[in-house]
């Protein structure tokens, strides 16, 4: 394959670079995208289940290792804060999705375009 790489004209070489770097970039994206997701869902069950507990209850906070004794008014805005900040970052994240997945998009193609005189059919 790189062979076949190294015979297309310098240009095409850089469109494909660039679209290679493109995939890479929106594939990191959407992983941090999972994460965040997940970070979120986790936050939000802790708030079902601490909405469940007593006001009075004994509640435990993990910091680090540790498991430290912690008020539930507390937890609870501690919770609603880091709710909000990964609500922020999911947004941030799905419209960095969406620009790259249109640059990808555009990518492919102006490659298609540099590949069709080349090999007599566009690519798939």
């Amino acid at each position: 394959m790189s062979d076949e790489i190294s015979k297309l004209p310098p240009n095409v070489q850089e469109r494909l670079l660039r679209l290679q770097q493109l995939q890479q970039t929106l594939q990191s994206i959407l992983a941090q995208k999972q994460q965040v997701d997940m970070e979120k869902t986790e936050v939000e069950q802790t708030v079902a289940e601490l909405e469940k507990t007593a006001e009075d209850a004994v509640i435990y906070k993990a910091i680090g290792s540790l498991l430290v004794k912690a008020e539930k008014p507390k937890v609870t805005e501690e919770l609603a804060e880091r709710k909000s900040l990964l609500d922020t970052r999911s947004t941030v994240m799905a419209r960095q999705e969406e620009r790259i997945r249109s640059q990808v998009k555009e990518a492919q193609t102006k490659l298609q375009e540099d590949l069709s005189p080349v090999s007599g059919q566009p690519l798939s």
